[in-house]
């Protein structure tokens, strides 16, 4: 099996759809031996925030000398992205080989494994004979039901911020949300926890209590910002300096989380010097979160895609151009809650350009400009990304700038336009 045939068979499981559940991914890791029990982990669920705190704390390890594998959902570009040794991809030869032998295995079961839970299954086998130190695993829906749920202990379980999302699968409210995602709180383990709305956190402290867990909470009023332009921010955590090359006040805020697991992860043996900290921060890179990827006229691209992204874009938009003519490039899924999104950006959006993200879950862009035009502002829909990339930034002028924002499935074909992959 060669790389191709390898993403056409992983592309093929598609239909399985997603299905709740570590039955299928037990059986399958027990049939190669169970290398899950042969690593260590830091294990990360929330709505919001969970792979730049994932990226962070990778980066931060491996700054540390440790070998670091990091597991994230979705790709931008290329599939391979899902998992990373020391910041770089699985190669397309070892996916292949892995793929090849993992598929055989599981078409011979009964309840075939999903999409998720083969690459779940694939990176997890991979990191075991990597022989690596720790592994960064970020959940890819909810948490208790979660392919990445089948690990025993973690060294920590991080819960980030939790709203509105994926709610036909999670529950319809911020409690049920948050109990899906609690539990990846295993018994006795340490948990580093976003502080947010009271009953969510309440949520949290319940399953903490229950399990013999101890439960750990950032501080936000620690936070104290020095510098902040489009270059990166500097502020200090509990008196400590810190430098991150990721705008916003919420990556503050997650490196903030970060730095309250970096203290949990010392008690429980790793050395982490604060010089590798430092360094792991600053060097830390995750695109299409607020991304800089041109200045001239200023582009950002962001995979926002949910209100709680919208209200991050629309504060960092008035924050980091005030005064600048603001054309967002946009794209949706339609399952997920665009109206809500559209009202939340739109006071930051003086025109709108709509294009269709490349999914078959995508909201055609002509339907998108039917909603966005109730807003009053100039609507244009354009027949493809690369079409929609240059609209906008004639639109926006020298002196404007453009943010693509909307779905991170657009998100990777926007940055291919400025030859980012």
């Amino acid at each position: 099996m060669d790389y191709k045939e390898a993403l056409a068979y992983i592309g093929g499981l598609r239909w399985y759809g997603s299905r709740p559940g570590l039955e299928r991914i037990g059986a399958l890791l027990e049939k190669l031996g169970d290398p899950q029990k042969k690593l260590k982990y830091v294990h990360i669920a929330g709505t919001n925030g969970k792979g730049s705190c994932a990226a962070m704390t990778a980066s931060v390890l491996k700054a540390a000398g440790y070998r670091t594998g990091l597991f994230t959902s979705p790709y931008l570009f290329r599939f391979n992205e899902r998992m990373q040794l020391n910041g770089r991809p699985i190669e397309d030869d070892t996916l292949a080989a892995l793929v090849a032998e993992l598929a055989p295995l599981a078409d011979a079961m009964e309840e075939h494994p999903t999409e998720f839970e083969m690459m779940t299954a694939l990176a997890l086998l991979w990191y075991a004979r990597e022989k690596v130190d720790v592994v960064v695993l970020e959940v890819g829906l909810g948490g208790r039901f979660d392919a990445t749920n089948i690990i025993g202990q973690p060294e920590a379980a991080v819960i980030m911020n939790i709203g509105l999302d994926h709610t036909a699968v999670l529950g319809n409210t911020v409690e049920q949300i948050a109990f899906e995602k609690a539990g990846i709180i295993k018994p006795g383990c340490e948990v580093v926890l976003y502080p947010q709305a009271g009953n969510v956190m309440e949520v949290v402290r319940a399953r903490c209590e229950a399990l013999g867990a101890t439960l750990h909470t950032a501080d936000f009023s620690q936070i104290v910002p020095e510098f902040d332009s489009l270059e990166g921010q500097v502020f200090t955590y509990r008196g400590l300096p810190c430098a991150i090359p990721l705008l916003g006040a919420h990556q503050r805020r997650n490196a903030a989380v970060v730095l309250e697991l970096v203290e949990v992860l010392r008690t429980r043996g790793w050395k982490l010097p604060e010089e590798a900290v430092e360094h792991g921060l600053y060097a830390v890179s995750w695109p299409a979160r607020f991304e800089l990827v041109r200045e001239e006229p200023a582009f950002i691209v962001d995979g926002g895609h949910n209100p709680q992204c919208a209200e991050t874009v629309a504060e960092n938009l008035l924050h980091y151009f005030p005064d600048q003519k603001r054309v967002l490039l946009i794209g949706v899924l339609a399952d997920k809650d665009y109206p809500r999104l559209a009202e939340i950006l739109a006071p930051a959006a003086d025109a709108w350009v709509c294009v269709t993200p490349d999914s078959d879950r995508a909201l055609p862009a002509a339907d998108l400009g039917k909603e966005l035009a109730r807003f009053g502002k100039p609507v244009t829909v354009c027949g493809g990304i690369p079409e929609g990339v240059s609209t906008a930034m004639e639109q926006a002028g020298e002196d404007g700038m453009v943010c693509a924002v909307g779905s991170l499935y657009m998100a990777g074909a926007v940055r291919a336009c400025f030859q980012l992959y």
